[in-house]
């Protein structure tokens, strides 16, 4: 897969990592708040809501480290090999595996996502 093409998956993953913490949140809290003006701010309870939060968190920490690496590939016409399309299919992995408390899995899933971001890095220090 090209660079550009994950880069435009790695954006539509972001999408679904916000529609799915916006439904857990969403279903966590009252019609009444998500009907108001919100003034005071009411904190979703509830297991998903949580979970879907802190993967949002982890996406868009990671998001911003491939986005920089891929743009620079881009940029500069530089084949940055299967890691860009590693790194986006571990994320795609990453979020159901972390939704549904799978242990060990996720962790794995999280460390091949760093591993290809570590390579996209030498890759590009090296050419």
């Amino acid at each position: 897969m090209s660079e550009l093409a994950c880069l435009e998956l790695s954006v539509l993953l972001w999408i679904a990592h916000v529609l799915v913490q916006v439904g857990a949140a969403n279903a966590a809290l009252p019609l009444s708040y998500l009907l108001s003006s919100r003034d005071v701010a009411m904190e979703p309870k509830g297991v998903m809501a949580g979970r879907a939060s802190r993967a949002l968190g982890n996406y868009v920490q990671n998001f911003t480290a491939f986005v920089a690496l891929d743009l620079a590939f881009i940029a500069l016409h530089l084949s940055a090999g299967i890691w860009p399309t590693v790194w986006i299919l571990a994320r795609i992995v990453y979020l159901p595996l972390y939704l549904f408390n799978v242990t060990y899995v996720r962790s794995i899933v999280w460390g091949v996502s760093l591993v290809a971001l570590m390579i996209m890095l030498i890759r590009l220090a090296s050419n």
